[in-house]
């Protein structure tokens, strides 16, 4: 009898332990990750194995490969010949790299001479290779490239079960809008969370602050890409990508009712041989219960991430019931660190010269910033006194943006 209750006792105990740990789960981590990714699978100039290694040895723990208007699936063979025609480089090639890397009895090859294959290892083969719980996850992927009259609207899917083909509307923000609306599709079908966000708005001049705004199933946008040919600072008649987040989040909250945009940073990699669309510009960090891609598009959703091109936090408080923001910058030696509040105030929004305009302005690590009451939204931007070690435009600085913090309208009675 005594045995029986030491065994009843101690089940109790391991009962109890479970659902204490269930209630008391690990605290949110921040995850690192590069959401537009482009590999041999489309238009990109290396091995999906050979980029992923480069971002897990940078310290990255999650990577969506997201090639055009294909998932890494099925069997693919490629001519060598065309494989090292995309290197921009001299020296060793990009086959011989490859093979250096992962050997013999990885590559596949068939075929002689200039007839010579090599089979692309599909994103399932790969994962054995590179997953790791906690450590690093491949999220599937694909840029849905699709345009409107010549025009290029790109959006990434993150999380897909299945390729999205692209769609052209009767306009251009039905064409944005088809994007979104077969992610969502998926989604629901499939019952996966899967994250869609506009790629390089100003990429061929495409897609205006106004559209970005009025699609309001939009909820995500690269405000960074690492692409030099994306036009980031626009010109004389178009504003850089950083005014166009202003300008529809102001037109968002001051007339539709809708949400702001939340802006991405990414690399949008192409060239792994040197080149100019290089890995490693811009990122996101992500606050998130676990490495797995359903908690990372959660966090994202709920705006907590913040996006980067070279500064990290240590501390991030971003509260949007309250108002309130508060941070604390990772300082690096020698470097001096300039925040921004930037918003546009609520008897403005109809001043061009006074939507996105400089709230606040702080100097150091430690930062802190409240709504104020005629205030739409505010969002902070830090900027680093050093370059970009790999700049995709002239005068680049290293920066951070932090998701915006907005007045949410008055519950009607």
């Amino acid at each position: 009898m005594r045995h029986k209750g030491y065994l009843y006792l101690t089940a109790i105990f391991i009962v109890m332990a479970f659902v204490i740990g269930i209630g008391h789960g690990e605290e949110p981590r921040w995850f690192k990750g590069n959401t537009h990714t482009h590999s041999l699978w489309s238009d990109g100039n290396d091995f999906p194995e050979m980029i992923a290694s480069f971002y897990k040895r940078e310290g990255y723990h999650f990577l969506v490969l997201s090639d055009h208007n294909v998932l890494s699936r099925g069997e693919k063979w490629m001519s060598v010949r065309d494989v090292e025609k995309r290197r921009r480089t001299l020296g060793h090639s990009t086959l011989k790299k490859y093979l250096a890397a992962f050997g013999e009895t990885w590559v596949q090859l068939r075929g002689e001479g200039a007839a010579q294959q090599v089979r692309l290892r599909t994103l399932e083969e790969l994962r054995p290779k590179f997953d790791e719980p906690g450590k690093f996850l491949f999220i599937e992927g694909e840029e849905i490239t699709n345009s409107f009259r010549g025009l290029p609207v790109h959006t990434n899917a993150m999380n897909l079960g299945e390729i999205i083909k692209p769609e052209k509307g009767a306009s251009l923000r039905e064409t944005m809008r088809s994007c979104l609306l077969a992610a969502k599709a998926q989604e629901e079908r499939l019952g996966r969370l899967i994250l869609a966000h506009l790629n390089h708005p100003n990429f061929g001049w495409g897609i205006t602050a106004e559209d970005l705004a009025h699609v309001i199933e939009e909820q995500f946008f690269e405000v960074y890409n690492g692409h030099p040919g994306v036009r980031h600072l626009g010109d004389a008649k178009h504003p850089g990508v950083e005014k166009m987040w202003d300008i529809a989040n102001t037109i968002r909250l001051s007339s539709l009712g809708a949400d702001p945009l939340y802006g991405i940073a990414s690399d949008d990699s192409h060239h792994y041989h040197g080149g100019d669309v290089k890995p490693g510009r811009g990122w996101i960090m992500v606050r998130a219960a676990s490495l797995s891609a359903d908690d990372i598009v959660q966090a994202m959703r709920k705006g907590d991430f913040y996006s980067s091109s070279g500064i990290s936090l240590e501390q991030l408080d971003r509260d949007q019931d309250k108002g309130t923001l508060k941070f604390r910058i990772k300082g690096e030696a020698g470097e001096k660190y300039t925040t921004r509040i930037i918003g546009t105030r609520r008897d403005q929004h109809t001043n061009p010269e006074k939507v996105g305009e400089v709230l606040a302005s702080f100097t150091g690590t430690s930062v802190s910033y409240s709504l104020k009451e005629n205030e739409l939204y505010f969002r902070a931007e830090i900027t680093s006194d050093k370059a970009h070690p790999l700049p995709s435009f002239a005068g680049q600085k290293k920066e951070a943006w932090i998701q915006p913090i907005w007045a949410k309208p008055a519950k009607k009675e």
